[in-house]
Protein backbone atom coordinates (compact mmCIF):
# COMPACT_ATOMS: atom_id res chain seq x y z
CA UNK A 1 0.00 0.00 0.00
CA UNK A 2 1.32 3.40 -0.96
CA UNK A 3 1.51 6.02 1.79
CA UNK A 4 -1.21 8.66 1.56
CA UNK A 5 -2.34 11.75 3.42
CA UNK A 6 0.00 12.63 6.25
CA UNK A 7 2.23 9.67 5.46
CA UNK A 8 2.86 10.94 1.93
CA UNK A 9 3.65 14.42 3.28
CA UNK A 10 6.23 12.87 5.62
CA UNK A 11 8.10 11.04 2.84
CA UNK A 12 9.97 14.18 1.85
CA UNK A 13 10.50 15.57 5.34
CA UNK A 14 13.56 14.57 7.37
CA UNK A 15 13.26 13.09 10.82
CA UNK A 16 13.74 15.95 13.26
CA UNK A 17 15.42 15.64 16.61
CA UNK A 18 14.58 19.25 17.43
CA UNK A 19 10.86 18.71 17.95
CA UNK A 20 9.53 19.56 21.43
CA UNK A 21 10.00 16.83 24.04
CA UNK A 22 12.41 15.02 21.74
CA UNK A 23 9.55 13.83 19.53
CA UNK A 24 10.58 12.50 16.15
CA UNK A 25 8.15 10.39 14.24
CA UNK A 26 6.25 9.58 17.39
CA UNK A 27 3.42 8.20 15.24
CA UNK A 28 3.68 5.72 12.39
CA UNK A 29 1.74 7.66 9.78
CA UNK A 30 1.78 4.79 7.30
CA UNK A 31 0.00 2.65 9.90
CA UNK A 32 -2.53 5.44 10.49
CA UNK A 33 -3.14 5.93 6.77
CA UNK A 34 -4.12 2.26 6.42
CA UNK A 35 -7.13 2.99 8.61
CA UNK A 36 -8.03 6.37 7.14
CA UNK A 37 -7.37 5.50 3.47
CA UNK A 38 -5.45 8.76 3.23
CA UNK A 39 -8.39 10.92 4.27
CA UNK A 40 -6.59 13.92 5.79
CA UNK A 41 -9.70 15.16 7.56
CA UNK A 42 -10.19 11.78 9.24
CA UNK A 43 -6.50 11.62 10.15
CA UNK A 44 -6.76 15.05 11.79
CA UNK A 45 -9.89 14.01 13.65
CA UNK A 46 -8.30 10.81 14.99
CA UNK A 47 -5.13 12.63 15.98
CA UNK A 48 -7.17 15.31 17.75
CA UNK A 49 -9.23 12.72 19.58
CA UNK A 50 -6.10 10.97 20.74
CA UNK A 51 -4.60 14.29 21.84
CA UNK A 52 -7.62 14.92 24.08
CA UNK A 53 -7.87 11.36 25.36
CA UNK A 54 -4.17 11.09 26.20
CA UNK A 55 -4.53 13.72 28.91
CA UNK A 56 -7.49 11.81 30.34
CA UNK A 57 -5.51 8.57 30.38
CA UNK A 58 -2.66 10.29 32.21
CA UNK A 59 -5.11 11.64 34.76
CA UNK A 60 -6.59 8.17 35.24
CA UNK A 61 -3.13 6.69 35.72
CA UNK A 62 -2.21 9.43 38.21
CA UNK A 63 -5.40 8.97 40.23
CA UNK A 64 -5.51 5.17 40.17
CA UNK A 65 -6.31 4.05 43.71
CA UNK A 66 -5.84 0.33 43.18
CA UNK A 67 -4.23 -2.19 40.85
CA UNK A 68 -7.39 -2.64 38.76
CA UNK A 69 -7.78 1.08 38.05
CA UNK A 70 -4.08 1.32 37.23
CA UNK A 71 -4.10 -1.63 34.84
CA UNK A 72 -7.35 -0.53 33.15
CA UNK A 73 -6.01 2.98 32.53
CA UNK A 74 -2.73 1.60 31.17
CA UNK A 75 -4.62 -0.84 28.95
CA UNK A 76 -6.81 1.94 27.53
CA UNK A 77 -3.78 4.09 26.75
CA UNK A 78 -2.04 1.13 25.13
CA UNK A 79 -4.99 0.43 22.82
CA UNK A 80 -5.37 4.04 21.76
CA UNK A 81 -1.65 4.43 21.12
CA UNK A 82 -1.53 1.24 19.06
CA UNK A 83 -4.51 2.38 17.01
CA UNK A 84 -2.59 5.44 15.84
CA UNK A 85 0.78 3.77 15.53
CA UNK A 86 2.33 5.49 18.56
CA UNK A 87 4.44 2.40 19.19
CA UNK A 88 6.83 3.73 21.84
CA UNK A 89 3.96 5.04 23.95
CA UNK A 90 2.04 1.77 23.50
CA UNK A 91 5.07 -0.22 24.70
CA UNK A 92 5.34 1.95 27.80
CA UNK A 93 1.63 1.54 28.51
CA UNK A 94 2.05 -2.22 28.18
CA UNK A 95 4.96 -2.05 30.62
CA UNK A 96 2.73 -0.07 33.00
CA UNK A 97 0.08 -2.80 32.81
CA UNK A 98 2.68 -5.20 34.18
CA UNK A 99 3.99 -2.77 36.81
CA UNK A 100 2.62 -2.73 40.33
CA UNK A 101 0.80 0.42 41.36
CA UNK A 102 3.32 1.02 44.15
CA UNK A 103 6.16 1.08 41.59
CA UNK A 104 4.48 3.34 39.04
CA UNK A 105 6.65 6.45 39.39
CA UNK A 106 9.41 5.32 37.01
CA UNK A 107 7.12 4.20 34.23
CA UNK A 108 4.85 7.25 34.66
CA UNK A 109 7.75 9.61 34.02
CA UNK A 110 8.52 7.80 30.77
CA UNK A 111 4.82 7.69 29.78
CA UNK A 112 4.58 11.45 30.31
CA UNK A 113 7.64 12.02 28.14
CA UNK A 114 6.33 9.75 25.38
CA UNK A 115 2.89 11.37 25.55
CA UNK A 116 4.52 14.77 25.26
CA UNK A 117 6.38 13.61 22.15
CA UNK A 118 3.19 12.21 20.58
CA UNK A 119 1.26 15.39 21.38
CA UNK A 120 4.02 17.58 19.93
CA UNK A 121 4.03 15.45 16.80
CA UNK A 122 0.25 15.75 16.50
CA UNK A 123 0.39 19.51 17.03
CA UNK A 124 2.97 19.88 14.28
CA UNK A 125 0.88 18.05 11.66
CA UNK A 126 -2.79 18.71 12.31
CA UNK A 127 -4.46 21.38 10.29
CA UNK A 128 -5.52 24.58 12.01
Amino acid sequence: MKPTGLAKQMESEPVSSSMPCGGNRAIDLVHLSKYTLGNRSLENELLGLFRTQADLYLARLDSAADETEWKNAAHSLKGSARGLGAWALAELAEEAEKTALAARDGVMARIREATCAVNAFIDSFTEA
